[in-house]
């Protein structure tokens, strides 16, 4: 058996269904003829409203039909279907969602008399409907206007029908047990269609609100205000208040926006980006938005309250994109608007911010997070922000003039400018890569143009607040050379190098990018000159030339259209030759630029990140960060995307970094560890690095490969060295400071330079021996050549013969060595004796480290005692001048390239503590054999008949 409550509610949906139905056909089908095609936009806007309110009171009968059906299914077969089919029970929410379309489309109509305007354009038609009117609707009076007449014809049926299906439902629950499964059905149902009822009557009392609320305002802010979404919530008119500091003569809240007039003038403030904050007293409270900060006073706390309460429900709903259900304050959601938000602005004021459009996170009325500026102009900033400013990483785009192409800075920002590491391409092919200082470069930076360039150059160095300032290295391709010295106001001024591509050097005094008094210039045949010259490096002037034969020439020169060069002075051909090492050994920069100085702007920012404390986020802008570069991509907006090595992650690697170091403070395993963060890219040991050999390899690679720059060259890598070592110390103390324990003592230099040495060195050596070990080679190529001709002479005697030249005592050769076999004779044997030692010695070419070359060259000499030894059958040891002659053979039969080179390479990279010790001895014992085989070419030549290599020892 079905209860009456069901046959009421049966016969509740067949009304509402017939009246929807005539409201569908008596009301809104003549209002959407009445208002097709209308010729003004508030026309067009009506229109849209009523087809938009046709679509959804169809959708509600549809729905109620729907209701009906199941309501039928149930009386006919109540034994079969049970009360849970029932759409208003299992589908409570659907029904409840219709209505809320239905609700939300009828008091948009209403808000903006969409219906009073719609009737007007069919005057006569409606006004001979009125008694129609006055049967469909109870109580409508005779003097009513017709638009009020639809207004209440779209809305008593829908209230009485909700009323009426509320008080049914909670009947019926109260017919079914407390275990019944349809009671948990039928409370939901009821507690919706309660809520429904509340939501219903709040809507439209603000509808019927905003509409009296056009009646007071004149026309012009009448067309600015009037749109279909705005709900007026409060109105300054009913509860008073002020506005300060800005000036207002009305304040309206509605459910998007807050609105403050005066005369004419409209603000309009989104809600979305309003922050509401408690005042200082009882009857104030501020309110923050992108621009603007103010605050509303009331006369009392209770217009404070009310105002403040509203407000915040205002924006918590805005926030959500979402009415409030039932009513406004009452939903699930918290009641507090979060401060962190997303949001889209358009800044109006003056200002760098002028006319852009920001999208992203905010806090407080200031963009804070990420997000994305966008100005009309076409320029575009993406990264973060901080107070209203950008602040961290960001990419900012700016367009030029040329068609589609755009300047791109990935940089870090503090405080709305660039600070710190960034990469910058422009338009015009340049790059830079270094450090900025409030949106100026400023430190050190590397500037670079492409070879396709009209005038390609390079600049290698430190800047200061935009300019070339400092020591700096530049490369001008059109002019073939490299100038390697001091700067200022971006103008070569102060001591200076200059190397060409010719091999041509020269050092003087620049003053604003003109060479001013003497210097010097060092050719590639080794003349010395000494005076004054143009900026050709074309001698003017006094001077004195000193030729590589010792002669000088010394007086005026100067030099004249076709007539090259020409000079008037006194030649001198008397005097001795020069000192082979006093011209073409002669070294520049050494005194001029403090090593310890020189680089300084890559070790700064490496040292303020230690002080700091090593923070991760401040890693990148410190110590650099790597960027995928593409010239196709620069020509894009895609190019606001920027692939960097997980920044986020920086934190944790620091403190992974860290607790490595402490794990790792035994030398053999400091050895390890520093050569494993050395090796890696993204450790900050190991990016410092990469920078100091870009600076090397800008000054000594190319142009720079002179030989006259390797004293600055093995200066600076051991400074790197120390650099290094001290960047470990620095990065140790933090270390133990984050672990809270004490930090190490001091090292004093002594130590610290054997650590360097002993450590750091070996390891940094690798990464610059190229350009280094050039270097060598062009300064001692001479002496090399000399001593591969001797080599090349002494390797054609055999070995007895080559023993019996260098004066070894025969009791010392080892014979017993050598393996004859049928028909063969001692004298023609070769590269078998001590043939240990001299593949031991061999080895030195295979590493780069100074003391492993030493240690190379001290087991050579135990294998050259040893096999003494064996020859003698007791342990011997060798006197100098029973081991020079042995050591001469050795390193003759080793035949090792550009030993000179090597030899000065490990001498002058070699440990002080080893100085006076035993590899200092072996050292000087491998020189000695070094300048004993360059001379033997002389001796060769003199040798007599007898020491013919076919002749029988």
């Amino acid at each position: 058996m079905c209860s009456p409550e069901e046959a009421a509610l049966l016969r509740l949906e067949e009304v509402f269904s017939a009246t929807l139905s005539r409201i569908n056909s008596f009301v809104l089908q003549p209002l959407l003829e009445a208002a097709l095609e209308p010729s003004d936009p508030w026309g067009r806007e009506c229109l849209q409203l009523l087809q938009q309110l046709h679509r959804s009171s169809q959708q509600l009968w549809e729905v109620t039909e729907e209701s009906l059906h199941s309501l039928q299914e149930r009386l006919r077969h109540p034994d079969s279907i049970s009360l849970e089919s029932l759409l208003l029970l299992h589908s409570a929410d659907r029904v409840l969602q219709v209505h809320l379309e239905y609700i939300e489309s009828y008091t948009s109509c209403v808000a903006v008399q969409a219906f009073q305007k719609a009737v007007k354009r069919r005057s006569e038609y409606w006004q001979g409907q009125r008694k129609a009117l006055q049967q469909f609707l109870s109580g409508m009076s005779s003097e009513g206007s017709v638009g009020t007449a639809l207004v209440q014809a779209l809305r008593q049926p829908l209230t009485h029908h909700v009323q009426q299906c509320v008080l049914l439902l909670l009947s019926l629950r109260d017919t079914v047990g407390e275990s019944h499964p349809t009671r948990e059905l039928l409370v939901h149902a009821a507690t919706i269609f309660g809520n429904l009822q509340s939501f219903m009557r709040q809507e439209l009392d603000q509808a019927m609100a905003t509409q009296a609320l056009w009646h007071t305002l004149s026309s012009r802010l009448r067309d600015v205000l009037c749109t279909p979404a705005h709900r007026l919530l409060q109105d300054s008119q009913d509860i008073p208040v002020t506005v300060t500091p800005l000036r207002a003569e009305r304040v309206l809240l509605f459910d998007d926006a807050l609105v403050l007039l005066q005369g004419y003038s409209v603000h309009t403030f989104d809600l979305k980006l309003v922050w509401v904050e408690p005042g200082q007293d009882g009857c104030m409270f501020h309110l923050l938005t992108p621009e603007e900060e103010f605050s509303l006073c009331s006369k009392d706390p209770q217009g404070r309250v009310a105002w403040q309460w509203k407000v915040t429900q205002a924006v918590c709903q805005t926030l959500r994109g979402k009415k409030d259900f039932p009513v406004l304050g009452a939903g699930l959601e918290p009641s507090e608007p979060p401060t962190c938000r997303c949001g889209t602005y358009t800044f109006r004021a003056e200002g760098r911010f002028s006319q852009a459009t920001y999208e992203g996170e905010w806090y407080g009325g200031r963009p804070h997070g990420k997000g994305t500026l966008k100005w009309p102009d076409g320029r575009n900033h993406v990264g973060d922000f901080c107070q209203g400013l950008e602040h961290g990483f960001g990419i900012r785009l700016v367009p030029q003039a040329s068609e589609d192409k755009f300047d791109c800075y990935k940089c870090h920002w503090r405080e709305g400018s660039m600070c710190g590491y960034g990469i910058c391409e422009y338009s015009t092919s340049e790059v830079y890569k270094g450090y900025f200082q409030e949106g100026l470069r400023h430190g050190f930076g590397v500037l670079e143009s492409t070879p396709q360039t009209p005038q390609p150059c390079r600049y290698t160095g430190h800047w200061e607040r935009g300019q070339r300032s400092g020591y700096g290295i530049q490369d001008d391709g059109d002019r073939g050379e490299r100038y390697i010295g001091m700067w200022q106001a971006d103008q070569r001024h102060g001591p200076g190098v200059v190397v060409t591509q010719a091999g041509v050097c020269y050092q003087g005094t620049f003053q604003a990018d003109k060479m001013v008094g003497p210097g010097i210039l060092l050719c590639e045949d080794d003349s010395l000159y000494e005076g004054t010259f143009t900026r050709d490096l074309t001698f003017v002037g006094k001077g004195k030339v000193t030729f590589p034969n010792g002669f000088t020439l010394e007086g005026s020169f100067g030099s004249g259209a076709g007539r090259g060069l020409h000079t008037q002075g006194v030649l001198d051909t008397a005097a001795l030759p020069p000192d082979p090492g006093s011209t073409r050994k002669r070294q520049l920069g050494l005194g001029v630029f403090p090593v310890e100085s020189r680089w300084q702007g890559v070790y700064g920012p490496f040292q303020d990140f230690v002080q700091a404390g090593c923070p991760g986020d401040l890693q990148e802008a410190l110590l650099g960060f790597h960027v995928q570069s593409s010239r196709e991509l620069r020509k894009s907006q895609e190019y606001l995307c920027c692939e960097r090595t997980h920044p986020e992650d920086h934190a944790g690697r620091m403190e992974d970094i860290l607790e490595e170091l402490l794990q790792h403070r035994a030398p053999e395993a400091l050895q390890q560890c520093l050569r494993k963060a050395l090796s890696n890219s993204l450790h900050p040991l190991g990016k410092l690095l990469r920078t100091l050999m870009l600076t090397f390899q800008a000054t000594y690679s190319g142009v720079g490969a002179n030989k006259h720059l390797q004293g600055l060259a093995q200066e600076e890598v051991k400074q790197h060295a120390q650099e290094l070592w001290a960047a470990y110390r620095g990065l140790l103390q933090v270390a133990l400071q984050c672990k809270g324990q004490a930090p190490e003592e001091d090292q004093d230099a002594e130590a610290r330079d054997l650590q360097v040495h002993r450590l750091m060195l070996p390891l940094v050596l690798p990464s610059f021996y190229s350009e280094l070990f050039t270097l060598y080679l062009l300064l001692h190529e001479r002496e090399d050549s000399l001593y591969s001709q001797g080599i090349a002479n002494l390797s054609l005697l055999p070995d007895t013969k080559l023993l019996e030249f260098l004066d070894v005592q025969k009791h010392l050769w080892p014979l017993k060595d050598l393996m004859l076999t049928t028909n063969q004779r001692y004298s023609l044997v070769r590269d078998a004796c001590f043939l240990s030692a001299t593949e031991c010695l061999q080895k030195m070419i295979t590493t780069v480290d100074p003391r492993e070359k030493l240690e190379v060259l001290e087991r050579t000499y135990g294998e050259i005692e040893a096999t003494v030894s064996r020859m003698l059958g007791q342990e011997h040891k060798l006197p100098m001048d029973d081991l020079l002659p042995l050591l001469i053979y050795v390193v003759s039969r080793a035949q090792i390239q550009h030993l000179g080179a090597e030899i000065h390479l490990i001498r002058d990279m070699m440990a002080p503590i080893h100085t006076g010790g035993l590899y200092d001895f072996l050292l000087t014992a491998l020189e000695s054999c070094y300048e004993h085989i360059q001379k033997e070419d002389m001796r060769l030549h003199r040798l007599p008949s007898r020491w013919n290599s076919r002749e029988p020892w």
